[in-house]
């Protein structure tokens, strides 16, 4: 009998396509394994009936003889930024809790017209702020990962994605949505040893997802393999009016251009990546990929991307400066929470409101962003993050001339575990070093698997490519996943 917890998008769909299993065996297949991984708690709304629904549905169709989707039979899980007709979306806040949106996301409507169905919402930091998945409501993700030290310390997943990360890692779903502000993609997946990509800066539409940082959110694909994630990128991809920043081109066909064939292609290796004190594993594990992309037939060139240093202490002003703009419509007028102190006015009414529903590290950066676009600091701070911004983008234009792609680590270390970090938010915040820069320049970057370290847990390499060259990055990932041998897995605890 066939374990469909161990087939990945492609296996299911082609598997449902040639008739070699019903899209309904997957579907209720999955359901049991999520409902019996509470222990991660990695779903905060699970959908069972939702996933068996989608799945006849595509029976229905293979039966009848009609074209099938790109995600054809494939049950997924949905980060609860998403906003879904008719189920519960929160983005993990109890400002939210209890909203039931009467839309649906573009992004979400897109795969299930591809023929994917929805297994459940998945648990995440509070509006998608953080780096290990321990700012949400509803609690703590979990990684199925432990340490080889014989100790079973909870793990973080990664953040802000940690239930993606998590679900997919424990085999619950082949599948599942992220978001990247600033590593919120390819962080957890490098944390739990699975492939994620960001795509160009509007690529996948931002309507019905809960906004963070607008000119920074980019929703993407999370999945066991390369090309896995360039399926789902091609199902969720796509224009849409709804969405002024969404990029009005055709979506590519990068799963069919696959190619791990890198000969003309010149690999940019940046000198200000290799900080001091780097983590011994992740040099190493760094040192693989270089060989790997070699081997591939690229080209390894130093490039220099000066105003690196920058990118942090600029994206945690223009970042929490947007989450201040945009969280100011949760007031308690309109949708979600009302706390209404007895004899109060609307500013009480205001200040209870938020006081209730934003988490301790979402108050944070509304605070910090609020303080930044103020009368006095406007100019001293978020116009002088503005420009270091163009600085980066520009640093980045200026190494195409020299390299086609560029290789980093994706964090500066492996998983760490729960609470290890909590008394420290500026060590929480150095987790996103080496993803932000891509982010704040708006370009494709993507976490594949390079290792494990000494203590036997997962280790990511970072691809990021020019705007639009997602099929370059993807291309290069496979190379990676084709000669680093990874198949370690998370030994089954829950």
């Amino acid at each position: 009998m066939t374990d469909f917890s161990r087939l990945g998008v492609a296996a299911i769909r082609d598997g449902v396509a040639n008739g070699e299993f019903k899209a309904v065996e997957v579907a209720e297949a999955l359901n049991t394994r999520v409902a019996g991984a509470k222990a991660l708690n990695a779903f905060i709304v699970e959908t069972p009936e939702m996933a068996v629904a989608a799945a006849q549905a595509v029976d229905a169709d293979r039966a009848a003889g009609k074209p099938l989707g790109k995600m054809a039979g494939v049950p997924i899980g949905m980060k609860d930024l998403f906003c879904t007709e008719g189920v519960q979306t929160t983005a993990a806040s109890h400002m939210l809790e209890g909203f039931v949106p009467t839309y649906e996301s573009t992004v979400s409507a897109n795969l299930w017209k591809a023929g994917a169905g929805m297994l459940g919402k998945l648990n995440l930091d509070q509006f998608a702020m953080g780096s290990s998945n321990e700012t949400s409501y509803f609690g703590n993700v979990i990684s199925p990962w432990r340490r080889n030290d014989g100790g079973n310390a909870a793990l973080a997943p990664g953040g802000s994605s940690g239930g993606s990360s998590s679900a997919i890692a424990a085999r619950l779903c082949p599948a599942a949505t992220g978001t990247d502000t600033g590593g919120s993609i390819r962080q957890p997946a490098a944390f739990v040893g699975i492939s994620g990509i960001k795509p160009t800066y509007g690529r996948c539409s931002r309507w019905g997802v809960v906004a963070f940082a607008s000119s920074l959110d980019q929703a993407g694909p999370m999945a066991r393999d390369v090309r896995d994630c360039a399926i789902m990128l091609e199902a969720m991809a796509g224009f849409d009016p709804k969405d002024s920043t969404s990029l009005d081109l055709p979506v590519p066909a990068w799963e069919a251009a696959l190619n791990s064939d890198l000969k003309g292609k010149r690999i940019g290796i940046p000198r200000e990546y290799r900080l001091d004190g780097i983590d011994e594993d992740i040099a190493k594990m760094w040192d693989n990929g270089i060989a790997w992309l070699k081997d591939a037939g690229a080209e390894i060139v130093d490039i220099s991307l000066p105003h690196t240093k920058y990118a942090l202490p600029a994206y945690y002003i223009i970042a929490p400066a947007e989450a201040s703009s945009n969280l100011a419509r949760y007031d308690g007028v309109r949708f979600g929470l009302r706390d209404l102190p007895e004899g109060a006015g609307l500013q009480d009414m205001y200040a209870a409101t938020r006081a209730a529903g934003f988490g301790e590290e979402v108050r944070r950066r509304i605070m910090i962003g609020t303080y930044v676009l103020s009368a006095g600091f406007y100019d001293a701070y978020y116009t002088q993050a503005q420009k270091v911004r163009a600085l980066i983008a520009r640093d980045f234009e200026n190494a195409w001339a020299s390299c086609d792609l560029i290789l980093a680590p994706t964090a500066p270390s492996a998983a760490f575990g729960l609470g290890e970090k909590n008394a420290d938010p500026l060590s929480m915040y150095l987790n996103d070093v080496f993803a932000v820069p891509a982010s704040l320049a708006g370009l494709p970057a993507m976490s594949v698997p390079g290792g494990l370290d000494k203590q036997g847990l997962p280790l990511g390499l970072q691809i990021i490519g020019k705007a639009l060259d997602e099929q370059a990055v993807l291309n290069a990932g496979l190379a990676i996943e084709q000669r680093s041998g990874f198949t370690a897995e998370a030994g089954e605890w829950w």
